[in-house]
């Protein structure tokens, strides 16, 4: 009887932690998993909480549904999703290598206002990453972000502007000339 009993619940397990529905509604919505955060960025239905699940997508390596969320997100003007779908492209995950699109994506928040966009576009624009070369541009950014407190743009400024200072050299091959 005890075995019988055992085996009848570990059978139910599984529908524990599912969605059920009836005519009186759904018992155990999926509310706050990442899949339904995903669709909710697919539906167009965008809040905080959509919009910062894509950095959880991004960790734990579904970078297509990170993509979308951040995409989604950023269209509709969360600058911080901006900054995500820069290192998405500049990084080739979930889409091609891309730093003219990654130096857009950071150009666009730093319009907006975001100070971490500003200290990436600068860093873009000292380079000549992915955008023409202005140095005098993006220090005026990276000293805007150093204001608003952004620690790596606070030590680039103290580094002369070096972006070796905030680069690691493993990356060095990207900022490179292309010829």
């Amino acid at each position: 009887m005890r075995a019988a009993t055992c085996i009848a619940i570990l059978l139910a397990l599984p529908v524990y932690g599912q969605a059920i529905e009836d005519d009186g509604g759904t018992l155990n919505p999926d509310e706050l998993s990442l899949d339904r955060m995903a669709n909710n960025a697919r539906e167009g239905r965008l809040d905080m909480m959509t919009c910062a699940s894509g950095y959880l997508m991004t960790k734990r390596g579904d970078h297509g549904s990170a993509r979308d969320t951040f995409g989604a997100c950023a269209d509709a003007g969360y600058t911080a999703a901006m900054t995500w779908m820069s290192q998405l492209d500049n990084n080739g995950l979930a889409g091609p290598y891309d730093p003219d699109s990654a130096a857009e994506w950071s150009r666009r928040a730093a319009e907006a206002g975001d100070p971490v966009g500003k200290f990436n576009y600068g860093l873009d624009l000292i380079r000549g990453y992915g955008v023409a070369r202005d140095e005098a541009a993006g220090r005026a950014l990276v000293d805007e972000a150093a204001t608003a407190g952004v620690e790596p743009a606070i030590r680039l400024r103290n580094a002369g502007y070096d972006p070796d200072e905030v680069t690691p050299d493993a990356d060095n091959w990207r900022y490179g000339p292309m010829f």
